[in-house]
């Protein structure tokens, strides 16, 4: 569904109630009303959504229907498909190992996956969706193309890929997130994990929300498309679970602080300009100020988005089960703004 121009536009008359930047309760009011506006015309079935501080989360909400058939309201403890956001997740893990000295960024990916196309290719180039050529590196959005860092990531947890993520989901606190929905097809000790953990793993697959395809007709139920975790889909989470995630980056426990300076540094073309993905993470500048962000959509599935905004300690996450929040958006040009539900938010808390 498109979301017509007026409610494009809403953000702008958002400045006027924001006498500062801090959110007080009245702005925060008046970003959800309006979040749920861009939601209802963007035919968005169930939408959880936070914003978290420095140190905290400032906010959180939920909005909709996780199954319209069952009429079950969407929570903040209902799980998402997060797709392509799992790259934040990928690239955490893969600078935790480089930080640690199990691997290094320009390793080749033929060490790890020898029969690899992209095997003369390095693991920074994959994390940042670049190739080098004779004018230098190039970027193009492919995160198919990152599955060889798997194999690179279970070396350095000397596991596999699976348990790594999981490992990692155990040490940010984040219970009620699941490393690929096959997981709970397991049988203890496959790879590493109890009895208890599957078990806990397919308690929350219960829960998760179901998928539905948004389009004239109407929402019909469909069916998520990622089976299996890979560096560039298949991690399941709860918005309260993204919200540790967030404050376990800014507290400096997931990768230490100069490990983050660098994830989320792009890297630069011949003429010293820089492209638009880092490592995990899409990089841009707007109105001066360095955000951060990544996106995630699965055709007639789920969506999800986080944004942060550095300077400010600042990040908003938003999760939903279709594709409104980002298939209609060519967010994979590297250009967050072409989102309304990124500007709304944007034109409150980057002014």
């Amino acid at each position: 569904m498109s979301i017509r121009r007026p409610l494009l536009t809403i953000a702008l008359s958002l400045s006027a109630c924001a006498a500062t930047v801090a959110a007080d309760d009245f702005v925060l009011g008046r970003f959800a009303e309006y979040l749920e506006a861009l939601r209802t015309q963007a035919g968005i079935p169930g939408m959880a959504a936070a914003i978290v501080g420095p140190v905290a989360v400032n906010w959180e909400a939920a909005f909709g229907l996780q199954d319209v058939e069952r009429n079950v309201a969407t929570r903040l403890d209902t799980p998402f498909q997060l797709d392509a956001t799992t790259q934040t997740f990928v690239g955490s893990l893969a600078i935790r190992c480089a930080e640690d000295g199990w691997l290094s960024l320009d390793d080749t990916v033929g060490k790890f996956y020898p029969s690899s196309p992209d095997a003369g290719a390095t693991i920074r180039q994959l994390l940042t969706h670049t190739s080098a050529g004779a004018s230098g590196l190039t970027f193009a959005y492919r995160p198919e193309r990152m599955a060889p860092v798997a194999a690179a990531i279970a070396g350095c947890t000397d596991s596999t890929f699976r348990w790594g993520t999981a490992n990692l989901l155990e040490k940010a606190g984040m219970f009620d997130s699941v490393p690929g929905a096959d997981v709970a097809q397991l049988t203890a000790p496959a790879e590493r994990f109890t009895a208890t953990e599957l078990q806990r793993y397919g308690d929350v697959l219960r829960r998760l929300a179901t998928p539905y395809t948004v389009d004239t007709r109407g929402r019909t139920p469909s069916s998520y498309v990622a089976t299996t975790l890979t560096p560039a889909s298949g991690l399941i989470a709860t918005v309260r679970d993204l919200e540790q995630f967030d404050l376990g980056l800014k507290k400096g426990f997931i990768v230490r602080p100069d490990g983050l300076a660098l994830e989320w540094t792009p890297p630069t073309d011949a003429n010293g300009r820089a492209l638009p993905h880092a490592y995990g993470w899409f990089v841009q500048q707007y109105n001066n100020e360095k955000i951060v962000w990544q996106f995630g959509v699965s055709d007639n599935a789920s969506s999800s988005m986080i944004l942060i905004l550095p300077r400010r300690g600042l990040t908003l996450i938003l999760l939903a089960n279709s594709q409104g929040l980002a298939r209609p958006f060519a967010l994979s040009a590297g250009d967050v703004t072409v989102s309304p539900f990124a500007r709304l938010f944007l034109s409150i808390f980057a002014r």
